[in-house]
């Protein structure tokens, strides 16, 4: 669904989104129940409590959001809602995608046809010389390019493809220049790319914060290309939120002596394709089937039966920290999936349960 929102309604928007407690599922189901985030905002108190929170969640005031607004502008920043028509196609097909993103630079470049390059931070002088060349020549062959601005492949990757067209998605906000000695390529990539994050400017990236920039690394990608990565890299987390995604997995395979191959060998032996060079990949762009309708989230007020008391203390019991399918606490519960669902919401707000996409639950 796209539509105009009002100046009053984006700011509103943009208050639900950085509401405590309100992640994209809970953002989205909140959108789907209320329609208007105005509505969402206003209902807020109510379902925490209900939740069995104390206090009212943390609800960023008007004077808050205009002042990120202002911040954003002043950078020339555009921030962009789920619900716009310029929000990228394939992002909006994720389940669901992320509220709003800011973009600096060339926006267009992501509705383009884009391939993630990502890969160990402390990268070999081959495996940086093969993103970079892997990123020239996708560009040629009309592809954009997107990885993390972070060391090593992330940044081989961007240098070669900001010629072509190059997105770098940041942990933190927009103008959080992460590594510091990136910020000369920081600045070509406003210029000549663009640039996205999730998170507000003025926010330095946290460790948490970077699971959820993966996500839109991957979700923004047709096909993710890993390059080097040990066992317990990050890179293996985009591998695995793409082909969750739907998105076409390729990995570099590198030498058994090397601990950066380990990933990305063992990613082929879990089935990824291997990837040798740029044929690989458009090869594997191919066969690649279509993604989900991107009009899925958002699409306003749906019919969801209130929960209770009673029921939103047996959902919160059915939780643990290993995260649980809705279909599973529906059957548990025998209750109708709205009522489950606004039960999730409820505990969500009260900092007792986080939802999780693909439909998970699990406690907070």
């Amino acid at each position: 669904m796209t539509q105009a929102l009002s100046p009053e309604a984006r700011r509103d928007w943009l208050r639900l989104a950085r509401a405590e407690g309100v992640g994209p599922v809970t953002f989205d189901q909140l959108i789907r129940r209320y329609a208007e985030p105005g509505r969402a905002l206003e209902a807020l108190p109510e379902l925490a409590r209900r939740g069995g929170r104390s206090r009212p969640p943390a609800i960023p005031t008007i004077a808050a959001a205009e002042a990120e607004l202002a911040a954003g502008e002043a950078l020339g920043a555009q921030l962009i809602c789920a619900c716009d028509p310029d929000y990228p196609q394939a992002l909006a097909a994720l389940d669901p995608p992320p509220p709003l993103l800011w973009a600096r630079g060339d926006a267009s470049l992501l509705d383009r046809s884009i391939i993630a390059i990502v890969g160990a931070r402390v990268a070999s002088a081959a495996g940086q010389r093969f993103a970079r060349g892997l990123a020239a020549e996708l560009g040629q062959t009309g592809h954009v390019v997107v990885s993390g601005m972070a060391r090593g492949i992330d940044g081989a990757a961007h240098e070669g493809s900001l010629e072509h067209g190059a997105i770098a998605v940041l942990g933190g906000g927009i103008d959080d220049i992460y590594p510091p000695e990136h910020r000369d390529l920081y600045h070509r990539l406003v210029a000549e790319g663009c640039v996205v994050a999730e998170h507000p400017p003025g926010r330095q990236a946290q460790a948490r914060d970077f699971p959820r920039r993966n996500r839109i690394i991957a979700g923004l990608s047709r096909a993710v290309v890993v390059v080097e990565a040990e066992l317990r890299s990050g890179s293996l987390i985009t591998a695995r939120l793409a082909a969750e995604q739907g998105r076409e997995v390729l990995a570099v395979p590198g030498s058994p002596l090397d601990p950066r191959a380990r990933g990305t060998n063992d990613l082929i032996r879990q089935g990824a394709a291997l990837c040798e060079g740029v044929s690989d990949v458009l090869r594997a762009l191919e066969t690649l089937g279509g993604l989900a309708d991107p009009g899925a989230a958002f699409k306003g007020a749906a019919v969801i039966t209130d929960s209770d008391a009673a029921l939103t203390e047996k959902v919160a019991a059915l939780l643990s920290p290993t995260p649980v399918s809705r279909d599973e606490l529906v059957r548990a519960t025998g209750r109708e999936p709205g009522a489950v669902a606004a039960a999730l919401v409820e505990l969500a707000l009260a900092g007792r349960a986080e939802l999780l996409p693909g439909g998970m639950a699990a406690t907070a």
